[in-house]
């Protein structure tokens, strides 16, 4: 029983005295995913000690309105209100905050906020996304996209 108990105690300091950093911006992460609506894919990439993610394409890409391609319209800077969605970041500099898990801020081009964000690997084709205000937290889960 001694044993078996210094042998946790063994692998608990070990997990513990890893470096998180390098263990939670792994490659996984990396690649292009598809939004749960399916309107939209991001590529996610390692950027820094974190990761970034930009809009790399759009379902309806061109603004049925205006028939010119989409613009982040919703965003209350008006400098930033007229540039393209693709190529638009989403959040940068999310940083790791446990085991295939990243924290920081998501930007919402469907209504031009900034949110609290934890985003982290459900699994080799699932990522979750959530987002919060304050306590309140909403998400979805995208899949892997080939292109």
């Amino acid at each position: 029983m001694a044993s078996r108990f210094g042998f946790i105690i063994a692998v608990l300091m070990a997990l513990l005295s890893a470096s998180p950093a390098k263990a939670q911006t792994s490659g996984p992460v990396s690649g292009i995913w598809l939004t749960q609506a399916g309107d939209a894919k991001v590529r996610v990439s390692k950027c820094g000690g974190g990761i970034c993610g930009v809009i790399v394409w759009l379902k309806d890409p061109i603004d049925s309105a205006t028939g010119k391609p989409q613009v982040d319209d919703k965003n209350r800077d008006p400098s930033l209100a007229k540039r393209p969605m693709i190529g638009l970041p989403l959040f940068s500099g999310m940083w790791p905050s446990g085991p295939e898990r990243w924290s920081g801020q998501i930007y919402n081009a469907d209504d031009g906020n900034s949110y609290t964000s934890n985003i982290s690997l459900a699994g080799p084709n699932s990522l979750k996304v959530e987002g919060c205000v304050g306590a309140l937290c909403g998400g979805e889960t995208w899949s892997r996209s080939g292109r």
